[in-house]
């Protein structure tokens, strides 16, 4: 039963992974102070751009909101006096520049709410947390069992996802985590479908999945609430921090980050590999394997947010794999994201860029040979291994596990055919994003290059060598029509063009007299042709 609002109509889902690019165009001064008209861009098409306006009191305001994650932002400093100087004005709009493009290519600031509200404010003007409070109250108004103890703000790094820590008024000392979600733009699920899937996911009991406690959806959200794992995710126990803290304080500079001993890497990586045969096999797809998503619990990792694929909502990794063509399937997403956090499990911090060129030194040999079948320039551009080719790597092969029965999910056939449905549209969504990106790079790198130095160099030298090549054809019709004019009997004397061509002489008499007047009144090259002709007709 679904206890939550219907949407308005009309309404846009966005996809808020998709990242905006900022470039200050103009400054404009304003009595006394001065105006950067900011161009955004979402995406790679210019047609989703717009502008907006911003003061230095407007950047100053979103790098305090910003200095909770512990990074020195190259935000220019403020001054009182020529502030308004066009010098100096020039010089702080470079430094905006620059700040700007800090934060809006770091993979976590960039899809903080605060940047996204200073640069696209008409998306994300909402009060999501104001949202979410109206339909928690209406879900506790229906079911009074439950109570809420806080909200855990800014816990995780989805704008429109807010979480609260509650209880069970008939088992109070059980803690919950209660987590209200907006839809997103890859739900393919019918309303009835989804609420079905929903059902499944909440009945389900294997130890690598965490249990689904509550479910709740509407055609614009979903209510969830499963059990509370005081120890946080996997990525807390790696960057050793707080579960209940701000994402941007616990993940933007971790000061105590430190990869997992070899054993743990082994059994985390194969319990992960289990829940994710287990959902293929079933015919669910995940597509949302981070650090954050795995609790550890006495030594069992699970997956948690499973159902996220089906919710709709964006990958955090999608920005990475969307570059990458070969990665096309929901379960090349799930190989990819794996590689992604064995990449953090072994050196304490997810990979700079992918692909990976070179790994750091490492003492697990086995560890890298998996991490290069998957994160290596060579396997993102080729094919990536399956989940059951990597259980059967050295690596994860000899893992002893505790529950060695087989798992398996029972699916009703007509809601594994809806999801099989909604998978093929959703891998469609991304092979077309990619197919765009793929011609935006090509259409880029081409006109790089033809605006290069040497490409401009070699343009000269061709252009040169056609004029010449052209001149020439020039000399050689002239040449010929005025041979023609002298065989049919024209009087007029012979001229010499500007750029003469040696007239045939095939079946024509040649007179001396002639050749020496063209001799005299020609250029030296075209006397030495001339020459050469008569010598070949005696």
């Amino acid at each position: 039963m679904s206890y939550l609002e219907k949407p308005s109509p009309g309404r846009l889902l966005l996809d808020d992974t998709v990242p905006l690019t900022a470039v200050i165009e103009a400054s404009q001064n304003l009595q006394s102070h001065t105006e950067y008209i900011i161009k955004v861009q979402r995406g790679v098409s210019s047609e989703n751009s717009w502008q907006v306006i911003r003061r230095y009191s407007d950047f100053d305001v979103l790098n305090s909101s910003l200095m909770v994650c512990g990074i020195s932002l190259p935000l220019p400093p403020k001054k009182l006096i020529g502030n308004m100087d066009r010098e100096f004005i020039a010089e702080r709009q470079r430094g905006l520049q620059a700040y700007l493009d800090s934060i809006t290519q770091h993979p976590l600031l960039c899809s903080s709410l605060f940047v996204k509200k200073f640069l696209d404010p008409n998306n994300y003007s909402a009060n999501y947390t104001e949202i979410a409070l109206q339909q928690v109250s209406m879900f506790f108004r229906s079911d009074p069992k439950w109570e809420v103890l806080e909200p855990l703000k800014d816990m995780g790094w989805r704008i429109r996802k807010k979480y609260f820590l509650i209880k069970n008024k008939e088992q109070p000392k059980e803690r919950y985590l209660l987590s209200w979600v907006d839809l997103g733009p890859d739900k393919f699920l019918s309303d009835k479908d989804l609420q079905s899937a929903m059902k499944v996911l909440t009945s389900l009991s294997t130890p690598y999945l965490c249990p689904l406690s509550f479910s709740s959806t509407s055609e614009s959200s979903a209510l969830l609430i499963r059990p509370f794992s005081e120890r946080g995710s996997l990525r807390d126990h790696i960057c050793k921090v707080k579960p209940r803290e701000s994402y941007l304080k616990k993940y933007c500079n971790p000061k105590k980050s430190q990869g997992l001993e070899l054993q743990h890497i082994k059994l985390y990586g194969r319990q992960i590999l289990e829940a994710l045969k287990l959902l293929h096999d079933g015919g669910m797809f995940f597509g949302h394997l981070h650090a954050s998503n795995v609790i550890v619990d006495e030594g069992v990792c699970q997956l948690t947010d499973v159902e996220n694929g089906m919710l709709g909502v964006p990958s955090a990794l999608r920005p990475a794999f969307t570059q990458l063509r070969k990665i096309n399937s929901t379960e090349s997403i799930d190989v990819f994201s794996f590689g992604h956090l064995l990449y953090e499990m072994t050196y304490g911090r997810p990979p700079d860029s992918i692909p990976v060129d070179q790994f750091p030194p490492v003492p697990y040999t086995t560890v890298v040979s998996v991490l290069q079948s998957i994160l290596s320039p060579e396997a993102c551009k080729g094919k990536m291994p399956t989940v059951s080719e990597l259980m059967q790597t050295p690596l994860f092969s000899d893992v002893q596990l505790q529950h060695s029965e087989k798992l398996q999910i029972k699916i009703p056939s007509r809601l594994k055919e809806a999801l099989k449905t909604a998978k093929e549209s959703l891998e469609k969504r991304l092979q077309e994003e990619q197919r765009v990106l793929h011609q935006h790079r090509r259409l880029t790198r081409a006109q790089c290059h033809h605006g290069s130095e040497e490409e401009r160099k070699r343009r000269k030298i061709l252009a040169r060598k056609k004029s010449r090549q052209s001149a020439f054809e020039n000399e050689e019709d002239v040449s010929v029509r005025n041979n023609n004019n002298s065989g049919s009997g024209a009087s007029s004397p012979p001229t010499c063009p500007s750029s003469p061509t040696p007239p045939s002489t095939t079946g024509t008499s040649i007179c001396p007299s002639v050749c020496l007047s063209l001799c005299l009144s020609s250029h030296q090259s075209y006397c030495n042709r001339i020459l050469d002709m008569l010598v070949s007709t005696l």
